[in-house]
């Protein structure tokens, strides 16, 4: 089954839900401000995304908010500690398929090219 980890609040995310409820793509929703991702999933998802920086949004309101000294985490274990404090600054959707792949974010013809529809 497909995991789709997000935020119950987040537009996108409940865009993504939508398209896998309209293709019938079983999946699993978890909200990770709800339920924090143990530092291994934080770094599994780092790996994915091709480092901290593209996990991460920075464009959002929350990581404009934040002081200079936090933006600019030195290590693994900053960075961890900086996702599992605001967990909203990881780009959403993360996707997590059955094979263990790892995808991230959401579009149309992202979601039908990762599930072979179309």
């Amino acid at each position: 089954m497909v995991t789709l980890y997000g935020l119950k609040t987040c537009d996108t995310c409940k865009k993504a839900q939508n398209w896998l409820k309209r293709f019938d793509v079983a999946h699993a929703f978890v909200d990770y401000r709800e339920q924090p991702q143990p530092a291994e999933t934080l770094l599994a998802w780092r790996d994915a995304a091709g480092g901290w920086d593209a996990l991460v949004n920075k464009s959002s309101t929350t990581w404009r908010q934040l002081p200079a000294h936090r933006k600019t985490p030195g290590s693994d274990a900053e960075w961890k500690l900086l996702l599992r404090e605001y967990p909203q600054l990881i780009r959403r959707p993360v996707v997590v398929l059955d094979d263990g792949r790892i995808a991230q974010g959401f579009s149309d013809n992202g979601f039908k090219k990762l599930f072979g529809i179309g």
